[in-house]
């Protein structure tokens, strides 16, 4: 058997000895002709509405002033504190309203310091490569014009050559000299 099991089958025992016991030992109601009749003392009754009457004033001033100045005081604290978080709330939005106004300042700035950076570096690279191929050119240049000047004596010198052998094979051919 389950403890819940258990427990819902003692309950219904429970239940009907609590009711035995109260109905059990409850005195028969005074009935007056058919209706239950209801009299006050009059002397206790006045004696509770005096006693009321002067516990009033000690009562509402020893336990529901403090009580309640205590309950007001606890509203305005929370208030000022409700108060207080809100006026964080916004000295943080604006800091972060701030630091993101300066990262984009930062970033704007970064950006046009790279971009003249950039213009910079290749207005020099630009430089460089003209240069250097200027450098080339003239060093192309003078290449050309010593190999200009390399093949004029090379084409003197086999003119010479091809003239001396041409009378060689002239005078060999013909047998004698030729000059």
């Amino acid at each position: 058997m389950t403890p819940l099991s258990h427990r819902t089958q003692r309950q219904p025992r429970f239940s009907l000895v609590i009711l035995w016991l109260v109905f059990g030992l409850a005195g028969d109601a005074v009935a007056a002709e058919g209706g239950l009749v209801l009299t006050p003392d009059l002397e206790l009754v006045v004696a509770l509405v005096i006693l009321f009457v002067l516990l009033v004033f000690p009562v509402d001033a020893l336990l529901f002033r403090p009580i309640f100045a205590a309950l007001d005081a606890r509203r305005e604290q929370i208030e000022g504190t409700r108060a207080r978080a809100q006026q964080l709330e916004a000295d943080a939005e604006a800091a972060l309203r701030r630091y993101e106004a300066a990262v984009q300042e930062v970033r704007v700035e970064s950006d046009v310091a790279r971009k003249a950076a950039l213009s910079s570096a290749r207005e020099a690279s630009l430089a460089k490569t003209e240069g250097a191929r200027h450098d080339a050119e003239g060093t192309l240049e003078r290449a050309r014009q010593e190999i200009a000047g390399e093949l004029q004596g090379a084409r003197a010198t086999l003119r010479q050559q091809a003239e001396a052998l041409a009378r060689e094979a002239a005078a060999s051919v013909l047998g004698r000299s030729l000059t």
